[in-house]
């Protein structure tokens, strides 16, 4: 059966939400004996383009990232800014954020999901691509990111 939303159904990504990247990081990198990812800042506004909840969002995070075969782990350490990753840290805490599939046509997927009932969170972009979340807690109990690359 065909998925009405997404033009996948391969998980390629679950993004975990902390309050000390650093620390975490290491942890994991023990956790699996290899080597800790260097973390870097998203980018900034002006090149992000973010929009949380509708509106312009100066938001960044810090970002680690584990390949790990198939499926990439994503720590993510949020500042202050409004965002979806700093709303979900406050209300709930350190632990997973979402899940991301890659998808193609951005604008229909994002779209068919809204009129599907699944509000757009925040959007952005990012070197070579860009990223859009998806409020679907309340169906699938985890918001899902959608990634698309140039």
């Amino acid at each position: 059966m065909a998925n009405p939303f997404v033009n996948s159904h391969v998980i390629t990504q679950i993004g975990i939400l902390v309050h000390d990247i650093e620390k975490t990081s290491q942890a994991y990198a023990d956790f699996f004996g290899i080597d800790k990812p260097q973390w870097f800042w998203t980018d900034t506004a002006d090149k992000a383009q973010t929009e949380y909840r509708g509106s312009g969002s100066e938001a960044r995070a810090k970002l680690a990232f584990f390949n790990m075969g198939s499926l990439q782990l994503e720590l993510i350490e949020p500042d202050r800014e409004p965002s979806t990753w700093r709303e979900h840290l406050d209300e709930h805490g350190e632990g997973v954020h979402h899940i991301a599939f890659n998808v193609k046509g951005m604008k229909d997927t994002v779209a068919g999901m809204e009129q599907g009932g699944m509000p757009l969170l925040q959007k952005g972009e990012y070197t070579g691509g860009r990223y859009a979340y998806m409020d679907t807690s309340d169906s699938l109990k985890v918001i899902l990111e959608l990634l698309e690359n140039d």
